[in-house]
């Protein structure tokens, strides 16, 4: 039987480290149960709230929809996954701050492995809310006659924008190392995020401006894919391009994430 030399270090395996951490975060978030309520309820709000308030907004010429809660339903679907992302850093800034970020540095466990692991589990949360935010869409007179494949094509685009701004909350909070600061950035990001968008007016209607920002805006990428999915009418060419265009983005944001993790590392 081998034993470790004195330059050995035993390590877990990555699927394993990141288990480990998921199951941590799964713990914390069962914890804090009134912050994922209040995530939950969110959506009811939105949709009962925008719903009433923009009800006609379906009778103008050339909306294209005289059912205005069934075009909202994606582009609350959408934000709920937004603004529920953008704050998945905040855990990071509270580890800091609690010194178990330091002793997390120092277990023999592969970095990406810490940042997927919690992912794992705000994209588990943003997949559930995902779920309610369709059933109380359809309870709120939404319908969607794509059916199960348009409603699971609905909810990989919502996953895949809510990888982007976990991941990109993670990067900010460890170059940040502030709850302010991260706060602050979030807020510039998730309101124009929000509302240069396809989320909420559609996109003929809206200044010529805001139509040139909202093609290469990747709400709008998940929105209309989640639209068109629900709709019945999704366009393969459309929405393998975009979706991929969102794959690219969660992958360049998961490696901004190792990275700044490793910096940080570097820095203690």
């Amino acid at each position: 039987m081998s034993t470790l030399t004195a330059y050995e270090t035993p390590s877990a395996g990555w699927f394993v480290a990141a288990g480990q951490i998921f199951r941590r975060w799964s713990i914390n978030t069962l914890r804090e149960s009134w912050g994922v309520a209040a995530a939950l309820l969110q959506p009811i709000v939105w949709i009962l709230l925008f719903g009433q308030v923009f009800k006609s907004v379906g009778s103008i010429p050339g909306f294209g929809s005289a059912n205005y809660i069934t075009f909202l339903v994606p582009g609350v679907l959408m934000m709920t996954v937004l603004y529920s992302g953008v704050w998945a850093g905040t855990s990071y800034i509270e580890d800091i701050d609690n010194g178990v970020m330091n002793q997390l540095l120092t277990a023999p466990i592969s970095r990406s492995a810490v940042i997927a692991g919690q992912l794992a589990v705000q994209l588990v949360i943003g997949i559930v809310q995902s779920a309610l935010v369709l059933g109380i869409g359809f309870l709120g007179g939404a319908r969607y006659p794509g059916g199960i494949n348009g409603m699971a094509l609905a909810l990989a685009a919502a996953t895949l924008l809510a990888a982007i701004f976990c991941a990109g909350s993670v990067a900010l909070a460890l170059t940040a190392r502030s709850q302010i600061a991260l706060i602050g950035m979030s807020q510039l990001i998730i309101l124009p995020a929000t509302f240069l968008s396809s989320g909420m007016m559609a996109t003929a209607l809206m200044p010529g401006w805001v139509q040139g920002i909202s093609r290469f805006n990747p709400v709008s990428w998940a929105v209309d894919i989640g639209r068109s999915g629900l709709a019945g009418a999704a366009d393969a060419g459309f929405v393998a391009a975009h979706l991929g265009y969102l794959l690219a983005l969660a992958a360049l944001a998961f490696w901004w994430a190792v990275s700044a993790f490793r910096s940080y590392q570097r820095t203690q």
